[in-house]
């Protein structure tokens, strides 16, 4: 049985207590790749849908250890520096080393830009863009320290690469950490540490199957649902698909990681459908 992909490294994600993060750490896994999960598992007041429990990352980690590798679970805020720094850090104590990063944890509440509230915001911009940042000052030293190079993959979006109404704030968000990892990548090449994000479109993930959003893409109808808002999504893409699947976005994760990308850094990677070019 030939190796995985990723054999033997150590990945930090964070968001991982369901949807992109539990696929992120399930697909590395997969490919022999060790797990750092981290997720907040508790509520925002700015958010309008539930965010992950508890329960959820004990199932990120039951799924990644029914695949025989270990993972370290901790409940963290990309908000809060202290919490976080510890968490990466018990984790690469426990699992020996790092080498790759997916600063993944993001959340949306939709709003014309003239109405929206300023916790709205600021709770948007410091989980989608400060955040990825605080995850990548908790991990990049311990990266360097390891002396073997590696791979960080930040989480933006096709928002991070064109205009969305009524989404300002995640779609600066998501335009700032393409700016963050451009930096990233200059800066951290010495160390044969290359930087990329992915920039998908819609994914099937509890962060766009609300009722909020819904609303949002189906203003005209008096209580929308999945069946309702998936024409509309449809029409936005060049493929005939209204959303893709959170491992599709995995798959992209992985390749960025690996091997196959060694020489691939300062790259937007979208997995859109083909919504950029429509």
């Amino acid at each position: 049985m030939s190796a995985g992909r990723v054999e033997g490294k150590v990945a930090l994600i964070t968001g991982a207590a369901r949807g992109q993060g539990r696929s992120h750490a399930v697909r590395l896994a997969e490919e022999g790749a060790d797990i750092i999960a981290v997720d907040l598992c508790t509520d925002m007041d700015s958010v309008p849908y539930p965010l992950g429990t508890a329960e959820d990352l004990a199932e990120t980690v039951r799924q990644v250890e029914a695949l025989g590798r270990r993972i370290v679970a901790r409940q963290a805020d990309v908000r809060d520096d202290t919490a976080l720094r510890a968490a990466v850090d018990d984790g690469v104590a426990r699992l020996g080393r790092l080498d790759i990063v997916c600063a993944n944890a993001g959340i949306n509440k939709p709003s014309p830009a003239k109405d929206m509230e300023e916790d709205v915001w600021l709770d948007v911009v410091d989980v989608n863009l400060s955040g990825v940042w605080r995850t990548c000052k908790a991990a990049i030293p311990h990266i360097i320290d390891g002396g073997r190079g590696g791979a960080i993959v930040l989480t933006s979006s096709a928002a991070g690469l064109k205009a969305y109404a009524n989404i300002a704030h995640y779609t600066a968000a998501k335009h700032g950490v393409v700016g963050l990892m451009r930096t990233l990548a200059q800066e951290l090449a010495p160390h044969r540490i290359r930087v990329n994000t992915v920039n998908p479109t819609q994914v099937d993930t509890p962060m766009i199957m609300n009722e909020p959003m819904f609303r949002l893409f189906c203003p005209d109808l008096e209580d929308p649902g999945r069946a309702d808002f998936a024409p509309v999504s449809q029409a936005m893409h060049a493929l005939p698909i209204p959303w893709v699947d959170a491992r599709d976005v995995s798959n992209c994760v992985l390749f960025l990681a690996s091997e196959e990308a060694r020489y691939i850094t300062g790259v937007a990677l979208p997995v859109d459908a083909g919504v950029l070019v429509k």
